[in-house]
């Protein structure tokens, strides 16, 4: 959740993420990669309705969570057979 030292424009914003926006920020990482000029720039017109400054921190976000991931901070998914 965003801190509350940032604008409520902001927050919601940067909290409301459509699944189509996320396609769309997954496809932008993969085409513009780390060493592309104006990145998250670019990143943000292929999203669209979020600044170079949020789709940034969704990225920051993914990292951390994909890390804690990683580092098994999460426990393993159980699925249960029904059959």
């Amino acid at each position: 959740m965003a801190s509350n030292s940032m604008s409520s424009t902001s927050r919601s914003s940067n909290s409301s993420w459509t699944a189509k926006q996320d396609k769309k920020f997954e496809v932008a990482l993969a085409t513009y990669d780390k060493d592309t000029p104006d990145r998250w720039q670019n990143i943000a017109r292929a999203v669209g309705g979020k600044s170079a400054e949020e789709v940034k921190r969704h990225y920051e976000l993914l990292i951390r969570d994909v890390n804690d991931i990683e580092s098994g901070r999460y426990p393993q998914a159980r699925y249960h057979n029904t059959n």
